[in-house]
């Protein structure tokens, strides 16, 4: 760890929950995080984001953390709160006065679209992972496939469906442009939430029916024949450092790794960790993982999930930012098989956070005059 984490107890606030259908995802990785956090270095204070978008304070976040239904303690917290304050949500932030480095492990809305990191900047606090925009554009299917492009990084191809365009893009026009088979995805959802193989007119429709229930833009994808889904873990600020390579095997009765599989009944589905490809596809994974995170101004971490055809080629997917943590999540999985503890990982994870903090704390956001030499402030954790 750094110097600064060295001599000071930091004050870690470990935000998590949220209001999107990896809830309780968010519960279990958060637990995993703090049990693995090395108390003689870290006070850690909880803040668990209802699915309602309320705040619960440490102390009820806690309660929650032990077992107490969320529903009742989020009813007890609110009581508390002025409800005509328009801050009334977060109020409960108000104790983050003295935090020293947030962490959140909210998935998918509020969480990795970039919402919770304004909200850090705005309290002025480091926190870990990548920054407003960025998690913003990686969170957008659309716009991540947008920059992949921009930067000759191999994708799918694709169509976007809007309100407006909805008419023009019937299945048989969909078909003329992208094949058959066709994935049906809500441009910003995580965790499988509203996809949908579709292979004739009528799956087409009742796919996009559901898509369009979480999300005014949806993308139509190719469908990449014999995919093998491929995980890359990557760490770091400025020079990132990739993890060995992980894969998903499905059950061979389902179409893909969907919410199902994910989340309410995984018995079938295998995780290879680390998955031994060979030299060439293995190292161009890894290129193309840098190369994303770079062109996405990501920060901290994020797992990359790829397609492998069955001739051997491979195409980026999705790019997570805030990855899960919990005992089966691959992005910890891989960095353990890549000789990183869980611990260690997090220690990293912190690290980097302050480090990124103080790189930003360097520019200025005023005019100031060429005579003015004086040195911009840097990040210091009190001493506890």
């Amino acid at each position: 760890m750094s110097d600064i984490m060295e001599k000071n107890k930091l004050h870690v606030g470990l935000l998590f929950g949220g209001n999107s259908s990896e809830h309780d995802v968010s519960k279990r990785s958060a637990h995993n995080i703090y049990d693995a956090m090395d108390k003689t270095h870290y006070d850690v204070s909880l803040f668990l984001l209802t699915r309602d978008g309320f705040v619960l304070s440490d102390a009820a976040s806690r309660r929650v953390f032990n077992g107490e239904d969320e529903g009742t303690v989020a009813a007890e917290e609110q009581a508390k709160v002025d409800a005509s304050n328009p801050l009334a949500p977060i109020w409960n932030l108000s104790q983050a006065k003295d935090i020293d480095v947030f962490f959140p492990i909210i998935h998918g809305n509020l969480g990795e679209d970039g919402t919770i990191q304004g909200l850090f900047r705005l309290l002025k606090k480091p926190y870990v992972g990548s920054g407003v925009l960025a998690s913003a554009t990686a969170f957008d299917k659309d716009r991540t496939k947008q920059v992949l492009t921009a930067n000759g990084i191999r994708n799918t191809k694709y169509v976007v469906v809007t309100p407006a365009n909805r008419d023009h893009y019937d299945y048989t026009t969909v078909q003329a442009e992208l094949g058959t088979d066709v994935f049906i995805k809500p441009a910003n959802q995580g965790s499988s939430i509203g996809i949908h193989m579709a292979t004739n007119q009528q799956e087409y429709i009742d796919g996009m029916a559901d898509a369009f229930r979480y999300d005014y833009k949806v993308l139509v994808e190719e469908t990449i024949a014999g995919p093998e889904e491929v995980e890359i873990s990557i760490l770091g600020n400025e020079q990132p450092q990739a993890s060995k390579l992980g894969a998903i095997r499905v059950p061979k009765q389902d179409v893909f790794y969907d919410y199902n599989n994910k989340f309410v009944d995984a018995s079938g589905v295998t995780f290879e960790v680390p998955v031994k490809l060979d030299d060439q596809l293995t190292q161009e994974i890894t290129d193309m993982g840098l190369k994303t995170y770079a062109a996405l101004g990501l920060t901290g971490m994020a797992r990359i999930d790829y397609l492998v055809s069955k001739d051997g080629v491979p195409y980026v997917g999705e790019v997570n930012t805030l990855p899960g943590f919990t005992n089966i999540s691959l992005y910890p999985q891989l960095w353990e098989a890549s000789g990183i503890s869980y611990a260690d990982l997090i220690d990293r994870l912190i690290d980097l956070a302050i480090a990124e903090f103080n790189r930003q704390d360097q520019l200025a956001y005023d005019f100031i005059p060429l005579s003015d030499n004086s040195a911009a402030s840097t990040y210091q954790p009190k001493q506890k």
